[in-house]
């Protein structure tokens, strides 16, 4: 293996499928705008190649390939499948996979108009995803600490930001942070966390959410962490309806959420302005969605006091209000090799 990079064209694409998998190899292929540590070329109208980019391991993908063909049957939202395996070789020395894709548009460059049934939707979706994990189910390895253990990172953040980004509402982002770091941490078992909920990770199709993709982060912990998105991904005045629809909050959790979208929503703002700057990984778009989320964090806040979260085992598809978009892959391309 060489630490050379090599990039990554249709012309690389296209040569890794006639060498591992031939058969998808003449498929249409295009580049999908986005993506950091992994690159997305979609493959015909089905499927898309996830290669890795910048990640320095394989381990997100590793990840995927093993849990998330066991979940998506579960969950209510479409998610990404791995059906096929590439393998590191002289020509690219690093894994790749080929997976489901799932349509619709991501929220970075959508909308949500229809509030009310996204924040059904994502609540279904993460009540189905909130289960019990099996005892080898990953572990966070970053992500999933209690807010307290995280405050490095949030100063760092919201020190970076720019001043006339916050504004006068310093104190009142930094109260709500305080508040998320003085609340008890989770008390359940630990549960199925996505683990990076934010804009470019939803799809969104006819003003709702239609899907979640990247799954890369994913571990078992507090489920706080995924509940943040109820500021970060909805807009204004969905929060309550979202956690009404969950029904699994109780007071700490939502404490911790709050103060975890808050972070979330300095990082999405500080991205934007890093965009705004022409550093390299920024996201122009993302700064007013990020000063949007933290508008939200300041102004909405669910009612608390529900008892402490009752967990169920993960013993099968839920029953959801919310239709599951048709959307199979052909059975000729489910098959895992390399």
């Amino acid at each position: 293996m060489t630490g050379i990079e090599t990039e990554i064209t249709a012309g690389l694409v296209r040569d890794l499928l006639r060498d591992q998998h031939p058969d998808l190899a003449e498929l249409p292929l295009r580049e999908v705008e986005g993506g950091w540590g992994n690159q997305m070329w979609r493959l015909g109208d089905e499927l898309a190649v996830r290669i890795q980019r910048m990640d320095a391991g394989p381990d997100h993908q590793l990840k995927e390939r093993r849990w998330l063909p066991l979940l998506a049957p579960r969950l209510p939202l479409p998610i990404p499948v791995p059906v096929r395996s590439g393998a590191p070789s002289e020509r690219f020395p690093k894994i790749w996979t080929v997976m489901t894709w799932v349509p619709g548009l991501p929220l970075d460059q959508g909308s949500i108009t229809r509030g009310e049934h996204a924040a059904d939707t994502l609540a279904a979706f993460l009540r189905a995803l909130h289960v019990a994990a099996p005892a080898d189910a990953p572990v966070d390895t970053g992500r999933g600490a209690h807010p307290k253990d995280c405050t490095d990172g949030f100063d760092q953040f919201f020190d970076s930001v720019d001043a006339d980004a916050i504004g006068s509402d310093a104190a009142a982002v930094r109260a709500v942070w305080d508040d998320a770091v003085a609340a008890p941490a989770w008390e359940g078992p630990p549960v199925w966390v996505h683990g990076d909920l934010h804009p470019a990770n939803v799809v969104v199709s006819d003003g709702t959410l239609a899907g979640v993709v990247d799954f890369g982060d994913l571990f078992v912990g507090d489920p706080a962490w995924d509940l943040a998105a109820a500021w970060v991904l909805l807009p204004a005045g969905a929060a309550a309806r979202f956690f009404a629809a969950y029904a699994e909050a109780d007071e700490a959790t939502v404490r911790r959420a709050r103060g975890l979208a808050a972070l979330k929503s300095l990082f999405l703002t500080l991205m934007g302005q890093n965009g705004d700057r022409g550093l390299p990984g920024g996201k122009p778009a993302w700064g007013p969605a990020g000063r949007a989320a933290l508008d939200r964090v300041l102004s909405e806040h669910p009612a608390r006091g529900r008892p402490p979260p009752g967990i169920a085992a993960d013993t099968g598809p839920p029953s959801s209000t919310v239709e599951r978009p048709a959307f199979r892959v052909s059975d000729r391309y489910i098959r895992r090799s390399g």
